[in-house]
C-alpha cells in the first residue's frame, strides 16, 4: 500500500462517491439538526482547501479545511470502509495540519457526532481536545466539538 494525499475535486467521481457516502451515513446516524456536512458544491469556493488519500490509483479518502479567518476547520472527513484502519486518516490529518499551518491559522476546529467514538480518539492522536460549540453551530447533544492550536 503506497497513499499520497493531494489536492483533490470533490466534483470528481471518485470524491463524489466518497462524499455521497459520508453524507449517507451522517443521515443514517444523527438527527437531521445536526448533520453539518457541506455539499458537494460548497466544497468548491475559494477559501476551501479539499484533500483526497490515494492507495495507488484508488481514491480511499477526502477532507477538506476551511479557511476561516481566525482558524481553520475540519470538513469533511471520510475513509472508504474497506480503507480503515490503514493509516489514510491519519496521512490526511496531517497534511490539513500543514495546510492550516501554511495558511497562518493558528488553531483548527472541527464539529463531529457523538456516535463517532473512532473519530474522536483519531482527532484527540493528532492533539485535538474538547470544546463548546463555535462558529454557528448550536449546541446540540449528538454534536461535539474540538479544537487543536497550531
Amino acid at each position: 500500500m503506497s497513499l499520497t494525499v493531494q489536492k483533490g475535486d470533490p466534483r470528481s467521481p471518485e470524491a463524489t462517491r466518497l462524499l455521497q457516502a459520508s453524507h449517507a451515513l451522517m443521515n443514517e446516524l444523527f438527527p437531521a439538526d445536526s448533520c453539518h456536512y457541506l455539499e458537494i458544491e460548497d466544497l468548491c469556493t475559494p477559501e476551501i482547501t479539499f484533500l483526497v488519500v490515494r492507495d495507488d490509483a484508488e481514491t480511499i479518502g477526502c477532507g477538506a479545511l476551511a479557511n476561516k479567518g481566525t482558524y481553520g476547520e475540519l470538513k469533511s472527513m471520510f475513509t472508504a470502509p474497506k480503507a480503515r484502519g490503514k493509516g489514510a486518516a491519519n496521512a490526511l490529518i496531517s497534511k490539513l495540519i500543514e495546510v492550516a499551518q501554511d495558511q497562518n491559522l493558528p488553531l483548527i476546529r472541527l464539529e463531529t457526532g457523538d456516535k463517532l467514538t473512532a473519530a474522536h480518539k483519531l482527532y484527540q492522536k493528532h492533539g485535538f481536545t474538547f470544546r463548546g460549540p463555535f462558529g454557528d453551530y448550536p449546541e446540540h447533544p449528538a454534536s461535539l466539538f474540538m479544537e487543536r492550536a497550531l
